[in-house]
């Protein structure tokens, strides 16, 4: 297990697994993931596939490769048919891929002493959101609207694959994608920090807008269908909803995300997430 961090001077348990034992390879594939991969001095890569028409479109991409550390990447020129093989069915690769390490965790103890520092801040947790293509736009979103974290659960959640970073377009090597052992401890953990967590159902009485959210929060969405769990709902300081009013009062999980982070950037105009970590 990996060492637990002391926040605010208390020794606390690791939150995640190894840093060493995150998991085998795999293929991230597109041109913005890869290249966000590429800048990623975290990421460890081993082979970029690329297509003649790539590195033409996309010179940049393959110089991000070139300034690796001599000897850590193999740059292969192939055909479409021949990446295309190497990939998920009906993968939209861009003629680049990248074979590469996953992501070590990171701690969610970490995320909270970043943002003691911090006048505002934001982070979002999923509860139970398993679908990789959400969870990627919401790292993209994440990512746009400055948030600190994307905080998830180990089990019932997507995990880091080629969907997730392709949907992201860049966002996972930019916002880290933080799994917990215990979304309930975790919640109380981020509150013990000073944030609000501020959860989004549709059954909330006011709105998103009318809650006046705190200089520091914690935006909590549950799966589609399921919603927030009753455990995740109490550790809530707030429910809140989105003003929605037409005959489909209820939005997909990325998209309310989008729009639960559009709404705290406008009430906390300086909102800015930390550089990504070197």
């Amino acid at each position: 297990m990996g060492k637990g961090k002391r926040f605010r001077g208390i020794p606390l348990p690791p939150s995640s697994p190894d840093p060493a034992a995150v998991g085998s390879p795999y293929w991230l594939f597109g041109v913005h993931a890869v290249a966000a991969a590429l800048r990623n001095p975290r990421r460890r890569p081993h082979r970029l596939l690329h297509t003649a028409e790539a590195a033409a479109l996309h010179p940049d991409v393959l110089q991000l490769a070139r300034a690796r550390p001599h000897g850590a990447l193999r740059l292969e020129a192939v055909d479409r048919e021949a990446l295309a093989r190497s990939l998920p069915a009906g993968a939209v690769h861009q003629g680049l891929a990248l074979l590469a390490e996953p992501l070590a965790g990171v701690d969610i103890y970490e995320v909270c002493d970043g943002i003691a520092e911090a006048d505002q801040a934001a982070l979002l947790v999923l509860d139970q959101v398993t679908d990789p293509h959400n969870v990627g736009a919401i790292l993209r979103s994440a990512a746009a609207f400055g948030a600190h974290a994307v905080i998830c659960t180990e089990r019932h959640a997507a995990t880091q694959t080629g969907v997730l970073a392709k949907a992201a377009s860049g966002a996972l090597d930019l916002v880290p994608l933080v799994a917990v052992t215990n979304l309930a401890r975790a919640l109380d953990t981020i509150k013990e920090a000073g944030i609000w967590c501020v959860g989004l159902a549709a059954d909330a009485e006011q709105t998103i807008a009318a809650a006046g959210l705190p200089a520091k929060t914690a935006i909590v969405l549950g799966a589609e269908g399921a919603g927030l769990r009753r455990l995740t709902r109490e550790r809530c300081d707030m429910l809140v909803r989105l003003p929605t009013r037409g005959p489909i009062d209820q939005l997909n999980v990325s998209n309310a995300a989008a729009v639960a982070l559009y709404e705290l950037a406008r009430q906390q105009p300086h909102l800015q997430a930390p550089p990504p970590r070197g």
